[in-house]
């Protein structure tokens, strides 16, 4: 890395560095502006954005509609709490409902409370509904999943150092292998009330199943009374080429996770949908959010939601999605075992050996390219779903070009 163009004293490096907690290692750049799927930084520099915000910003920087709904509603009324109705939340509720084909919504902030709430609902529907004794109810997840990081949710987790110096953890909860239908069929019990699955393992580095899974395991769960959750915080609204990423299938799942792009790129907004047995086991008072279902969230989800049908994004995500993986394959890079992706959710395998990913991300950053390696393993190409072919192009460019420069650098030494 150039420290010359990245100071470490800068200003607002130093300032987060000594005031805020260091459960991040952000990378060395200031940023202020964005627009598209562009963004600047505090020296006037662009840079493509290759990472959306883990798909927060699916609809580009800064969309002028979305931005607007946000001006519009914030100068009339933005929370009052679920204690009053407001006149938005019923709007998005029933678009969600329509779009998902789902009965009931449970509006929250964060993809994590939107998955806390889908615990709940599941453990109680498994304890009313399917008659499993209370202290019995038991959840299956797969191992590689990121649900999250709640003390719950952590339960879940195969990931060490996610779960490293935080348990004692609730039970209820088992994992088995992802992308193993048969493993699923295996851990099911009589206690079991619902398995919680990523369509898409994205944290896991980009980790797509084997064509069929998703149908399987709805078909097993349907046979054995067990709800199928999918989480699709980081995969729904149209980043794999769908507006679901388990319609690539045609599974409707039990219950659904929505959350990220939700807002637009400008507030977290989130929801667990289910059918009308699952969340109607909620009474008043048995779980509740303050901020969530406030009305400035419900019209800027609302405004995202119509730019996303209304601008065919999920169009957009499959068609150049295709292009993108097809050139990347065509383009043999040098220090990557696999490329692999659906839509614009892609993932480049880096031989560790000779590089390591944190190195390729900090050299496609010089090169005005910003993205994130998962797992220290896997370069994550997930950009805005508004990006252009020409941007695409320009991008194929830079990313040939550096890592071809880094394998003539690393048959002389690694680069870590």
């Amino acid at each position: 890395m150039n420290d010359a163009a990245f100071p470490q004293a800068h200003t607002s490096i130093a300032l987060e560095q000594g005031y805020g907690a260091h459960n991040y290692e952000p990378f060395p750049v200031v940023l202020v502006r964005g627009q598209g799927a562009y963004l600047w930084d505090d020296r006037g520099r662009r840079y493509m954005d290759m990472m959306s915000a883990y798909s927060a910003v699916s609809h580009g920087h800064a969309h002028p509609r979305i931005v607007e709904a946000l001006r519009k509603q914030a100068g009339e009324l933005a929370v009052t709490s679920r204690v009053y109705y407001n006149n938005k939340l019923p709007l998005l509720l029933q678009r969600l409902c329509e779009l998902t084909g789902q009965d009931l919504a449970l509006p929250a902030n964060t993809g994590l409370e939107a998955v806390e709430g889908a615990l709940k609902a599941c453990r109680k529907w498994g304890a009313k509904v399917k008659r499993i004794a209370s202290d019995r109810v038991e959840i299956i997840a797969c191992r590689g999943n990121f649900h999250g990081r709640s003390i719950a949710i952590l339960a879940m987790s195969t990931e060490a150092q996610y779960r490293d110096g935080f348990g004692p953890f609730p039970g209820g909860f088992r994992t088995i292998p992802y992308g193993d239908p048969a493993a699923l069929e295996a851990a099911i019990t009589p206690n079991t009330a619902a398995f919680l699955v990523e369509p898409i393992q994205g944290e896991a580095g980009i980790v797509i199943p084997p064509v069929g899974y998703l149908a399987e395991c709805a078909r097993i769960c349907r046979e054995h009374n067990v709800l199928l959750v999918c989480d699709e915080v980081q995969t729904g609204l149209g980043r794999t080429g769908r507006f679901l990423a388990c319609e690539h299938e045609h599974v409707k799942p039990d219950g659904l996770i929505l959350g990220k792009a939700l807002g637009g790129g400008v507030l977290p907004v989130s929801a667990f949908l289910s059918r009308r047995d699952v969340l109607g086991v909620f009474a008043p008072g048995d779980h509740g959010s303050t901020f969530g279902g406030n009305p400035l969230a419900a019209a800027v989800a609302l405004e995202a939601l119509s730019v996303l049908v209304d601008e065919r994004l999920a169009e957009r995500a499959a068609t150049l999605g295709r292009y993108f993986l097809s050139k990347l394959a065509e383009a043999r890079l040098p220090l990557v075992r696999a490329v692999r992706g659906r839509g614009l959710l892609i993932g480049l395998e880096i031989d560790t050996s000779r590089v390591s990913a944190r190195a390729v991300c900090e050299r496609l950053m010089e090169r005005g390219i910003l993205t994130k390696d998962t797992h220290e393993t896997v370069i994550r190409l997930a950009p805005p779903l508004v990006i252009t072919q020409n941007d695409i192009d320009t991008a194929l460019e830079i990313i040939r070009n550096t890592f071809h420069e880094l394998a003539d650098q690393s048959a002389e030494r690694p680069i870590a």
